[in-house]
C-alpha cells in the first residue's frame, strides 16, 4: 500500500539539513536559530520549584490565570494596550503551535494567505494543510522593505489572511510606523485577518521601536499577535509561547486549541509567570544582543562578505556576491563542508527559490564561537 500526505512535495527542512551537514562535519553551526549559552539560573530554579510545589499536572486549557495576567500586564506597559487575560491571552506550545492554530481555525479552501518572502518555512505549508492558497510578495534584497501598491493588488475577494512578521526573519529587517499604517488602511473595512509573528519583539536595535499591531486600534481588532518565551528567554527547547486576540477571535481560536494540545507544560508557565515579575529579563534583550550584533559585524567588516546591520532578532545576513557566483545553497554547504562553518541559505524562503546570494547567520552565540565564525569568514 502506498499513501501519501498532504504534503506530499515537502522534504526535510533546510534547518535540519544544514545543522545534520553541520554536526557531520564538526562545523560551528550558525545555521539554527537557537543560542549556545544557559538560559537564566533563576528560571530554571523556578521551574523546579513549581514541579516540587506540585504543578505537574494539566494546567487550565487557555494557561496559567498568573501568567496570562503578567502578559496582560506587559502589554499595558510596553504598549499602553489591553488585552484581557481571561478571554484575548492564551498559552500555546510554542510560537509555531499558535500560528497552525490560527490558520487551522480559519483557513478553508479556496481562501488565499498573503506571505511576505523571505518567509518563515512553516506559514506556506500550514496554509496547504488546510486548502488555501498562498500568495506571496517578494521582498528585494538588501533591505527587504514591503511594496505596498504591489500588496494591494494582490488582495482580491478571496484574501482571508496577511501573516506579517516583524522584526523579520530571516531578513533581520522591521517594519516602521508606516508600514503598518500602510497595513491598517488597507486591512481596514474588510474581513481580513491579520496574523502578526512577533516573536523577536524585544530584541531590536539601534533605539528602534517595536512596532506592534497592538499600537493601531483598527488593526488591533482584526489581528492576532504570537509570541516566544522560548526566543525570548533562552531556552527554544521549552516551546512555550502565546497568543493575543480580541475576544471575537481568540474564542474561534480556542475551540481549535483544546483539540491541537489542549494545554501546555504547567511548571513552566508557573516559572515564567514569576520570572515576568521583573521587567528588566525582558527589557534588556535588546542590548544584549546589539552587543553581540556589532561584535561579530566589527570582526568581519574586512571580509568579502557585504552587509547591513540587521535592525532586530538575533541574525545576521551577509551577501557573498563578491566572493562566487554559486547557488546559495551551494554555497551554503561547501561552507559547512569545506570551511567548517554553517549557515542558512535564503532562496529556500523566496519566491520559486529566488537566489538574491544571501546567507543568514544566527549572532546568538558565545564570543568565542563568534570569533571562530569570523575567522573563517575572513579566510574565504
Amino acid at each position: 500500500m502506498q499513501h501519501q500526505s498532504k504534503l506530499p512535495n515537502i522534504g526535510t527542512n533546510i534547518f535540519t539539513t544544514m545543522s545534520r551537514l553541520a554536526n557531520a562535519h564538526n562545523a560551528i553551526n550558525l545555521s539554527q536559530g537557537f543560542p549556545n549559552f544557559k538560559s537564566d539560573e533563576k528560571l530554571i530554579n523556578l521551574v523546579n520549584a513549581a514541579m516540587k510545589s506540585g504543578y505537574n499536572q494539566y494546567a487550565p486549557m487557555a494557561g496559567d490565570m498568573i501568567l496570562r495576567t503578567a502578559i496582560a500586564n506587559k502589554f499595558a506597559v510596553l504598549y499602553d494596550s489591553t488585552y484581557h487575560p481571561e478571554t484575548e491571552i492564551t498559552i500555546t506550545a510554542g510560537a509555531s503551535q499558535a500560528i497552525y492554530t490560527i490558520i487551522s481555525t480559519f483557513i478553508r479552501p479556496t481562501d488565499e494567505v498573503i506571505i511576505f518572502r523571505p518567509a518563515y518555512d512553516s506559514y506556506e505549508p500550514s496554509i496547504a494543510l488546510n486548502g488555501g492558497k498562498t500568495i506571496s510578495v517578494q521582498l528585494e534584497a538588501p533591505h527587504y522593505k514591503v511594496n505596498w501598491p504591489v500588496v494591494k493588488q494582490k488582495i482580491s475577494s478571496k484574501t482571508k489572511m496577511i501573516i506579517i512578521n516583524t522584526p523579520h526573519n530571516p531578513s533581520g529587517t522591521i517594519f516602521n510606523k508606516e508600514d503598518v499604517l500602510a497595513l491598517q488602511e488597507l486591512t481596514k473595512n474588510t474581513n481580513i485577518i491579520v496574523l502578526s509573528d512577533e516573536v523577536y519583539e524585544h530584541i531590536i536595535f539601534d533605539d528602534e521601536k517595536h512596532q506592534s499591531v497592538c499600537l493601531f486600534s483598527d488593526l488591533k481588532k482584526r489581528s492576532f499577535i504570537t509570541a516566544s518565551f522560548g526566543k525570548t528567554f533562552h531556552n527554544t527547547g521549552w516551546k512555550v509561547g502565546y497568543c493575543c486576540a480580541p475576544k471575537v477571535l481568540m474564542d474561534e481560536f480556542r475551540k481549535v486549541h483544546q483539540f491541537d494540545v489542549f494545554s501546555v507544560n504547567h511548571p513552566m508557565q508557573k516559572a515564567l509567570a514569576d520570572y515576568l515579575k521583573l521587567p528588566s529579563h525582558y527589557l534588556e534583550l535588546s542590548q544584549f544582543y546589539q552587543e553581540k550584533r556589532d561584535f561579530f559585524l566589527s570582526l568581519i567588516k574586512d571580509s568579502k562578505f557585504r552587509f547591513t546591520p540587521s535592525k532586530g532578532t538575533y541574525f545576521q545576513v551577509l551577501d557573498y556576491s563578491n566572493i562566487t557566483p554559486d547557488h546559495d545553497v551551494d554555497f551554503a554547504k561547501q561552507l559547512t563542508i569545506k570551511n567548517g562553518l554553517a549557515a542558512i541559505p535564503l532562496s529556500v524562503f523566496n519566491t520559486n527559490g529566488l537566489d538574491q546570494k544571501m546567507l543568514r547567520f544566527c549572532f546568538a552565540k558565545t564570543k568565542d564561537t563568534l570569533k571562530q565564525a569570523a575567522n573563517i569568514l575572513n579566510r574565504i
